[in-house]
């Protein structure tokens, strides 16, 4: 599923056009990005937690030399689901 086949679902539950769910489904996502870009955690209740990691600076490999290379500290958003969403997973 894709932004388009979200907001289309969001339009024919709840009886909107698809241009308006588009522009919901955006700026539910852009709230999300702007919040985890704060280092904010996102909890959404019976969904899941969005928080962000912080992984440290290590060596590595270019694997086409086998050259010793640094590799920078970055941030990734991690995702925890909730229980209901596991349990829905696992039936």
């Amino acid at each position: 599923m894709n932004n388009n086949d979200l907001a289309e679902a969001i339009a024919a539950d709840h009886g909107l056009n698809k241009a308006d769910s588009r522009k919901i489904v955006d700026a539910v996502f852009a709230a999300i990005a702007g919040a985890a870009a704060k280092g904010d955690e996102i909890l959404l209740n019976s969904f899941g937690k969005f928080k962000v990691k912080e992984s440290a600076a290590r060596e590595g490999r270019n694997p086409a030399t086998g050259e010793t290379i640094q590799i920078a500290a970055s941030k990734k958003l991690g995702f925890t689901p909730a229980k209901a969403v596991k349990d829905l997973l696992n039936g």
